[in-house]
């Protein structure tokens, strides 16, 4: 269970001194420094401008000479250090390490991010125009606004002792020790200590990958599963191996013939609410997948995100492991609003360290101005009473939605046990010219946001369905797109 392998350079050469020109870097081109950087630096190691055994630049030395700040440089020297690219010798300095690890990397990796087209934009962005049916976000009157706006106030008054330094590493003191309490109340011990606040469960998920994977190794996700999980396990080079999800769970014994096959690093599973579907796993598939994760020597990633809209009981991975092989991930976004952007990683004491270590690496602290916005709103008396009329908003939209989506033909892929999604479709093949997504785009030209299913998927899907938000789905635009939509598969149908 070590947190990081890092490769050392094959048949040290001695190091080279080379002289160090500023490269070209594209800064109009769209993308950040940092990954300018990495695809630079990435083709001269594969294409062997730079050899074996070369010292880099110092971390100042590149920054003076590109233009560029320490903390990029050192965030794309520790990206390099994760492709296998670059070495780090301590109180000596980085050094190639190897080449031909590049050629075996996507080419998200080689040649810079991918494109973001306009729909998967507009799902994240919240400023489109578009009636957000298939975005992950709800309507800020369903958060209950006054809570959430009283809690900024609150947090903007932070005292002027704590604008000098940056916060602690760990994240806010007092919304941690919350954190920890809640969960030794209601599912497993924890101590303040072991729980690292997040940029959101995104950033959660980037820092996990960062500590425990490199690139070339196996990462198990739930197919379908979290469309952006899918998009950063190989950003980091990592080979994305889905296991079937469906109406009862996870597909266990595809699982383990996998895991005897791919021998995975870790996976990450939804074990409440999974998105997209809406169900949960059972007490007893949790206890058999945790069977599974020892026997094969994986760690659990449990995305616990949606906990707060279940109802109690529901298994829990990290209770039931006491977080000896599971790292539980958390989020306020789905009770408070994405915007506030805090997340948490509970962890093994053991793993901490190293979590911190990556998380101010990469990106220093987060902010503690939104983290005590959560922590005044969390801890009010309104909160709960808050989630409670959030859930039962949530129960009334759904069962609207699936009404409303069956008058054209549409039918849940799983009954999903409650949360924010109804993912649904029709039981037709897709055809080049007719499939989810030219649907979804269609539709985003009506002024319709769509989440289609090759958003969720690995494997090519059989019918054609989409992901809907029940606060969003049963609006009369979206029934007479959809009517629209629905009169040709009709036909092949019948």
């Amino acid at each position: 269970m070590a947190s990081r392998r890092i490769s050392a350079p094959e048949a040290p050469a001695p190091a080279t001194a080379v002289a160090w020109p500023a490269i070209v870097i594209e800064r109009a081109s769209k993308g950040s420094l940092v990954d300018k950087i990495v695809a630079v630096l990435t083709a001269m190691i594969s294409g062997k401008e730079l050899r074996i055994g070369t010292k880099m630049p110092s971390v100042r030395q590149f920054a003076k000479c590109n233009g560029v700040s320490t903390f990029t440089v050192v965030e794309a020297y520790d990206r390099l250090v994760n492709l296998g690219l670059l070495s780090s010798r301590r109180g000596s300095g980085y050094y190639v390490a190897r080449h031909e690890i590049a050629s075996q990397l996507p080419p998200a990796i080689v040649a810079g991010p991918a494109t973001v087209d306009a729909l998967t934009s507009d799902l994240y962005s919240g400023v489109a125009d578009a009636l957000p049916v298939g975005a992950g976000w709800l309507p800020p009157e369903w958060y209950g606004e006054d809570t959430i706006l009283d809690a900024v106030r609150h947090a903007m008054r932070i005292p002027a002792n704590r604008l000098r330094g940056y916060g602690h590493p760990l994240g806010f003191p007092a919304l941690r020790q919350h954190v920890a309490a809640v969960l030794t109340d209601e599912l497993f011990p924890a101590e303040a200590d072991q729980v690292l606040l997040t940029h959101g469960a995104t950033h959660a998920f980037d820092l996990i990958l960062r500590t425990l994977t490199r690139p070339g190794d196996t990462v198990f996700v739930e197919d379908p599963g979290y469309s952006n999980l899918l998009s950063l396990i190989r950003h980091h080079g990592c080979n994305a191996v889905g296991i079937p999800r469906g109406e009862h769970g996870l597909d266990l014994e595809a699982l383990a013939a996998r895991a005897r096959q791919a021998q995975p690093k870790l996976m990450f599973v939804n074990t409440v609410l999974q998105n997209p579907l809406g169900t949960s796993l059972s007490q007893a598939q949790a206890h058999r997948l945790l069977a599974l994760a020892e026997q094969f020597d994986f760690w659990l990633v449990e995305d616990d995100i949606y906990r707060d809209l279940a109802g109690r009981g529901e298994a829990s991975l990290a209770a039931m492991d006491g977080l000896r092989r599971v790292i539980r991930v958390g989020s306020f976004s789905k009770t408070l609003s994405p915007v506030l952007r805090v997340g948490s990683i509970c962890a093994s004491g053991s793993l901490m360290p190293e979590l911190v270590r990556v998380k101010m690496l990469t990106g220093l602290t987060t902010s503690e101005v939104n983290e005590r916005a959560v922590y005044h709103a969390v801890t009010g008396r309104a909160y709960r009473r808050m989630v409670d009329r959030l859930v039962a908003q949530l129960d009334a939209g759904r069962e609207r939605t699936i009404e409303a989506l069956a008058d054209v033909g549409m039918e849940p892929v799983a009954r999903p046990r409650g949360g924010m999604f109804v993912s649904a479709g029709w039981n037709v093949p897709p055809a080049p010219d007719c499939n989810a997504r030219s649907i979804a785009d269609a539709a985003l030209r009506a002024g319709i946001l769509l989440s289609p299913d090759e958003f969720f998927l690995l494997r090519p899907s059989t019918t054609i369905w989409f992901r809907f938000n029940v606060a969003y789905a049963h609006d009369p635009v979206l029934r007479a797109f959809l009517q629209s939509a629905f009169a040709p598969l009709s036909r092949r149908l019948s």
